[in-house]
C-alpha cells in the first residue's frame, strides 16, 4: 500500500500558498513541493489533496492511504459534503479522482505526524516568489 502525506499552507489568508506531498511505500519515496499562487489556507489544503491524487493516478497506484492534518478536508472526504459552498467544486474534483483507485483511504493525523509534508508545503510558499 502507498501512504501519501499531504499538507497545504498559506503565508497570509489569502496569500502565497503551497502544497506539500510525501509519498512512501512499496519501494517508493517521493517528495513534492508545489507552489499554488495566492489562495486561502483551506483552498491550499484541498489543492494539496487534488495534486496528490493526480500524481498517484499518473503513477498508476491502485491502493492508496492518504494522511492529512486538515480536519476540514478529512471530514469533507468522509462525509462527501462541505458546509462552505466555496469549497464544493474542489471537493467534487477530489471525490471524482478518488473513484479511480481500487482502494482509497483518508485518515486524519496530528500535525506532529505530518512534518515532512508541512516542510514541503512551506518550501512551496517560498518558491512562489
Amino acid at each position: 500500500m502507498i501512504e501519501v502525506y499531504i499538507d497545504g499552507a498559506s503565508a497570509g489568508n489569502p496569500g502565497p500558498s503551497g502544497a506539500g506531498i510525501y509519498i512512501k511505500g512499496n519501494g517508493v519515496l517521493e517528495r513534492y513541493s508545489i507552489p499554488l499562487g495566492n489562495m486561502s489556507n483551506h483552498e491550499a489544503e484541498y489543492y494539496s489533496l487534488i495534486k496528490a491524487l493526480e500524481i498517484c493516478i499518473e503513477k498508476e497506484f491502485s491502493i492508496v492511504s492518504f494522511r492529512t492534518d486538515s480536519q476540514l478536508v478529512d471530514r469533507a472526504i468522509e462525509k462527501e459534503y462541505v458546509k462552505n459552498k466555496q469549497y464544493a467544486p474542489l471537493l467534487e474534483t477530489a471525490l471524482k479522482l478518488t473513484k479511480q483507485f481500487d482502494l482509497f483511504f483518508m485518515k486524519w493525523i496530528p500535525s506532529s505526524q505530518n512534518q515532512i509534508a508541512d516542510e514541503l508545503a512551506r518550501k512551496a510558499i517560498r518558491d512562489n516568489q
